[in-house]
């Protein structure tokens, strides 16, 4: 299996880290937090094994004034990686902003969204700071703002790259059709536009696969968030409830962790899933699934046992306002 995969106009390795747990986003706040040497010594592992891809967000924080709190934790972590100057240069960092969060809570408090042009520009703007480069790779638009038009929203991403801050624009948590007119406005991969669609992705949630066909279509890099059933789910997969990924992984003699990312490779040339983690273990197991062939056999057998998946976002369900 190819080890590298495209996102924009870089080549990474086809796994990616999501850094969004190592900021405390339960059930692992009770011990992470205390522990920033361990989540630091996490990223330098993922980075020490090959992983050249690493997915923050400002929004990533125990609490509302802790804001940025793992954008500031993976520039930490990227500044004191110990290699050669080349092999840095070959780390991409995507954060994603667009998502505020009220005075007095914390991730189970009701997030915010602002997606007006002057709030986006200054959140670029803390977040390169807090990243400590001079312009962010890859900066996606996390979450609509249903008070703003649709087209308004994509305009305003679009002056984010204009004015040089950022480099290249992903988009997250959009359907398809908000998919369609985002490329009809930006343009797509080739023609500078959207590089990246960060959607909810797999064998527990399989809505919104028309997203996927339009990344592969257009040359998208399509990053599955919760690729593992998401956080608190992931014995689901070790005990059956999501197919047949225990009994395979088994007779592979692997774990169904590492059995799920070579799912995710084996189903989509432009998937590249960034699964989270607060342990080395954690990493390099998730990454030993890139050695992992599946026949058409065996892909055939994971996706036909598949149950039903869990329901729709509702985000996804709901329409912003559409330029007339």
């Amino acid at each position: 299996m190819k080890q590298n995969r495209r996102i924009g106009p870089y080549e990474v390795f086809s796994i990616g880290l999501g850094c969004m747990p190592m900021s405390g986003m339960p059930p692992t706040r009770a011990y992470i937090l205390d522990k920033r040497e361990q989540a630091i010594e996490t990223i330098h592992c993922a980075l020490d094994a090959g992983v050249t891809l690493l997915d923050t967000s400002d929004i990533y924080a125990p609490t509302w004034d802790t804001f940025g709190h793992n954008e500031k934790l993976v520039g930490e972590a990227f500044r004191t990686w110990n290699a050669p100057a080349e092999e840095k240069a070959k780390v991409v960092i995507a954060t994603k902003g667009g998502i505020t969060r009220a005075p007095g809570t914390d991730w189970f408090g009701i997030p915010g969204r602002n997606s007006n042009v002057h709030y986006l520009y200054r959140a670029v703007e803390a977040s390169a700071l807090r990243l400590g480069v001079d312009k962010i790779q890859i900066w996606q638009h996390h979450r609509l703002d249903t008070s703003i038009l649709f087209e308004e929203q994509v305009e305003s991403i679009l002056k984010l790259k204009e004015q040089g801050i950022v480099q290249n624009i992903g988009v997250s948590n959009y359907n398809a059709e908000q998919l369609l007119r985002a490329i009809k406005i930006g343009g797509s991969v080739k023609e500078g536009g959207i590089v990246s669609v960060q959607n909810e992705w797999s064998p527990r949630y399989r809505l919104g696969g028309d997203v996927r066909n339009i990344c592969e279509e257009n040359g998208i890099a399509f990053l599955p968030w919760s690729p593992l059933a998401g956080i608190g789910n992931g014995e689901s997969l070790e005990n059956g409830q999501y197919g047949s990924f225990d009994v395979l992984a088994a007779r592979k003699n692997v774990s169904v962790y590492a059995l799920t990312i070579a799912w995710h490779l084996a189903n989509s040339a432009v998937s590249i899933p960034i699964p989270g983690a607060t342990r080395k273990e954690s990493i390099l197991d998730s990454l030993s699934g890139v050695s992992i062939e599946l026949s058409e056999e065996e892909l055939k057998e994971l996706n036909e046992s598949l149950p039903p998946s869990s329901e729709l976002q509702e985000e996804l369900i709901s329409q912003p306002l559409f330029r007339a």
